[in-house]
């Protein structure tokens, strides 16, 4: 074992056998480091999520309309969360593998491909939803709607995007910074400026959907002005701290200094890049292409679902952010050559995800029937959310393995396998099974809900054998 580890030996490290406590369980050092990672995320993260659930609860008191039209523009912005996320992703792979090695210059090259490719997105975005946001709204307002309640939606969610549009760029630039923070394992930072930002988030949403010490009562648009200012908030938060002298972040120093990129790491990092982008925006655009599906049964589905959702997703976060340590774990262990223990790390991060899915389904599952009574909305629309909420509790187990093992993979850069493993996937079976369902037959949404979710059980034997192969552990780094 010893040999193994410090030669870095790929073939080695592949055939290397783990006992069963090895892959279950790690020692005090381990779990010590995973929490200093995951920790600053979840709480980050699961705090990000209240807000974003009582921002849900303040305009559900607007009317089902009122939330109907802001979970349809959050779909739509969902897509380009998922795009800035997955194309800072592939150089984020390097950045987490440079840092890994000592190699801090290499990760200013990294930062610098993000910034560029961070800006190209947002442009092309702010173009698309300009000029096409209406026509893109319209496809999650079905031909049934009353003709009352169908412009109605359709004025709030277009006023409501076009507010949203300004912060697409403080957005994409914490991404960037907050991103190179996270992959060199410094996390506190950008929980901190999200704290801060959700606090300015709920008070603005206060003041201005609701018209509070004599603001203006601006209702939808209301909410969207207190998200942009929140999302300013966190960017000035986030650039202060990684340029002020003295500051931990000690690769952003020199960063806009002679910005200069090796041509040799251009297409190395753009190689990663773009499948990465690609998946996130066809998983993205797979997820859009669900909720539409399970639109066809009415616009009261939506609701249902974004209520599940937004209470579900402070639950699921405990297991995306393991999921997320993982990657960042697991890369800095291939980038110090380190394979065998890159290996035994992503196991155990994978038994660690999927033992923490039994405590916050449970407590899901408690939740369910009594969060949903909060919302300004019908019985069966409640009802609805309460059967989904339950479906995404026992199937947490499913897809936090399913997580784990696409940030394990990602690691190595496997990006092409990551790709077929992920958005392949979701347009193959997830999708084609809703459609089908949903216009092909009379079950109930909740049914298609509870079906498709399941379905997730085959990707994770597909992602068990392919974590298993050892195909993705590589050290991409070494000689860069």
């Amino acid at each position: 074992m010893t040999t193994t580890f410090e030669t870095g030996n790929r073939e080695e490290a592949i055939k290397y056998k783990f006992t069963l406590k090895e892959c279950l369980f790690g020692d005090r050092t381990f779990y010590r480091r995973v929490a200093m990672v995951a920790v600053p995320m979840i709480i980050q993260n699961t705090l990000s999520n209240v807000v974003g659930l009582l921002d849900n609860v303040m305009v559900g008191q607007l009317g089902t309309n009122s939330m109907s039209s802001v979970a349809v523009v959050n779909q739509l912005l969902f897509v380009f969360y998922l795009c800035i996320w997955g194309s800072l992703a592939g150089a984020g792979i390097y950045s987490t593998q440079f840092f890994g090695k000592g190699d801090m210059e290499g990760v200013r090259y990294a930062i610098r491909f993000k910034l560029l490719d961070a800006l190209i997105i947002m442009v092309i975005a702010g173009i698309v939803f300009y000029n096409f946001g209406a026509d893109l709204i319209s496809l999650y307002i079905t031909a049934d709607t009353p003709s009352a309640d169908k412009a109605e939606i359709m004025g709030l969610a277009v006023s409501y995007l076009r507010i949203m549009m300004i912060g697409l760029i403080p957005f994409s630039l914490t991404q960037v910074y907050a991103s190179a923070m996270r992959e060199s394992g410094r996390t506190t930072l950008p929980m901190v400026a999200s704290m801060v930002a959700m606090v300015v988030n709920f008070v603005f949403n206060a003041l201005l959907i609701f018209g509070l010490l004599g603001f203006p009562e601006l209702k939808v648009e209301g909410a969207a002005i207190a998200t942009v200012i929140s999302r300013f908030t966190e960017f000035a938060i986030v650039l202060i701290g990684a340029h002020r002298p003295g500051s931990r972040y000690s690769f952003f120093k020199g960063l806009y200094n002679n910005f200069h990129i090796p041509l040799s790491l251009v297409w190395p990092i753009l190689s990663k890049c773009l499948p990465l982008l690609m998946n996130e925006f066809l998983w993205s655009l797979a997820q859009a292409s669900l909720l539409q599906a399970y639109s066809v049964r009415g616009v009261q589905v939506i609701a249902a679902m974004n209520i599940s959702g937004t209470i579900s997703q402070i639950f699921n976060e405990v297991f995306l952010s393991i999921g997320n340590s993982s990657g960042i774990i697991v890369g800095q262990e291939l980038g110090a050559d380190r394979l065998v223990s890159a290996r035994r790390s992503a196991w155990r991060m994978a038994s660690l995800s999927i033992m923490s899915t039994f405590v916050m389904g449970s407590l899901l599952a408690l939740a369910a029937p009594v969060i949903p009574q909060i919302y300004n909305t019908t019985p069966d629309i409640r009802q609805l959310a309460t059967r989904c909420i339950w479906v995404v509790a026992t199937a947490m187990p499913i897809n936090a393995y399913a997580n784990v093992s696409y940030f394990t993979m990602r690691s190595g850069g496997k990006t092409a396998i990551t790709f077929i493993f992920d958005s392949c996937f979701a347009w193959t079976i997830t999708v084609p099974v809703a459609y089908i369902l949903s216009r092909f037959t009379s079950l109930p949404a909740l049914n298609i809900f509870m079906i498709v979710a399941y379905s997730e059980m085959l990707k994770c034997i597909i992602g068990f054998c392919l974590v298993k192969s050892g195909i993705w552990v590589r050290n991409i780094v070494k000689t860069a």
